[in-house]
């Protein structure tokens, strides 16, 4: 009866996180607060800061941005039913927040799920993740393929362009590949931001409204997408065909570890943590260092820090050979003294 019930026993690693799965009422309703509400707040004073500066309102920009971001991971622990209880309490609040967000909840959900069970998987790539190209598929393009993939990883487009390009106008779109219920939840959020932004362009015009809000989405979108990038991203990551993908391993090892300053893990809402993340989904963000903190089995996983995530920015493509994440001039290298070519 013991080694049966041996064999039936989970992973360690699985109870260890089971005590942390569970959101707290007080918490969450915290801090919804400490984003929207400070979020809406700064919206309205940037709107009064145009008869003073635009300098001034850019710099409020920033600060409203950081509280969206901080919105978006409430959003975000939505989607993963982790923020409240009840199924029905994080989709509300989840549609919600994502009209705020320019964000069609169920679609995301949907893409991002997709993501967390296919991440650092090469034979599974193409959904809720960054195109990332392995170094003979790059070598298989034409010229013309390669100059767009360039185009597309270089960080003026990657994180500059396409993000701010993706929310406000490729959310706002149906797909093929999606079931008719979500692509028709897409539609209804593309009506609760039609009402949203039109209501506000009624009210102070639409000069007034593109002054406050591009600048917001412009580094809202372009941090989230970088914080996603740096996430999957860097010089250590694991990433492995379908054979050997592992689903501890590509948590611990194919998720990074983003130690970022106290302020900055307090406005991106402890995503930093996202090795434990990918481990447990379900763990409300504002429980993830007290996990991190408690446990052993974190010791040894390698932080990246704020300077070192800078370094991630010129990776490029996957190098099937030495198992890691290379830039064109290490391409140009290897090509031209022939080293190590698939």
């Amino acid at each position: 009866m013991k080694n049966i019930q041996n064999e039936n026993a989970l992973p360690a690693w699985i109870e260890i996180i089971k005590k942390y799965n569970r959101p707290k009422l007080s918490k969450s309703i915290s801090q919804l607060f400490t984003s929207v509400i400070p979020y809406l707040a700064l919206w309205v004073l940037m709107y009064y800061s145009l008869q003073v500066s635009y300098w001034l309102t850019l710099l409020l920009a920033v600060f409203a941005s950081g509280f969206l971001i901080r919105t978006f991971i409430v959003f975000h622990d939505c989607v993963h039913g982790a923020f409240f209880k009840k199924k029905r309490h994080n989709e509300i609040a989840g549609v919600i927040l994502g009209i705020f967000t320019f964000t069609p909840f169920h679609r995301w959900r949907n893409d991002h799920l997709i993501h967390h069970n296919t991440v650092g998987n090469l034979d599974e790539r193409g959904i809720g993740d960054v195109k990332t190209l392995t170094v003979q598929e790059y070598l298989d393009r034409s010229k013309w393929q390669r100059f767009i993939y360039r185009v597309y990883r270089h960080p003026m487009f990657l994180f500059g362009i396409a993000p701010l390009l993706h929310f406000t106008l490729g959310f706002r779109l149906t797909l093929k590949r999606l079931p008719k219920n979500i692509n028709r939840y897409i539609h209804i959020t593309n009506i609760a931001v039609i009402i949203m932004v039109g209501g506000l362009i009624w009210i102070m015009g639409w000069k007034a409204y593109l002054l406050i809000q591009l600048p917001i989405l412009f580094i809202t979108t372009s941090i989230g997408l970088w914080l996603f990038y740096v996430q999957h991203q860097f010089k250590d990551v694991v990433w492995t065909d379908n054979s050997k993908w592992d689903y501890k391993t590509m948590a611990l090892e194919g998720s990074s570890y983003f130690k970022l300053p106290l302020l900055l893990q307090w406005f991106t809402g402890n995503i930093g943590f996202h090795h434990i993340h990918h481990l447990s989904p379900i763990i409300p963000n504002y429980n993830l260092p007290k996990c991190h903190k408690e446990n052993e089995l974190f010791r040894n996983v390698k932080p990246i820090t704020f300077f070192t995530a800078l370094k991630t920015l010129n990776l490029r493509l996957w190098d099937e050979q030495n198992q890691r994440l290379i830039n064109f001039r290490q391409l140009k290298l290897m090509k031209k003294y022939h080293l190590n070519l698939p």
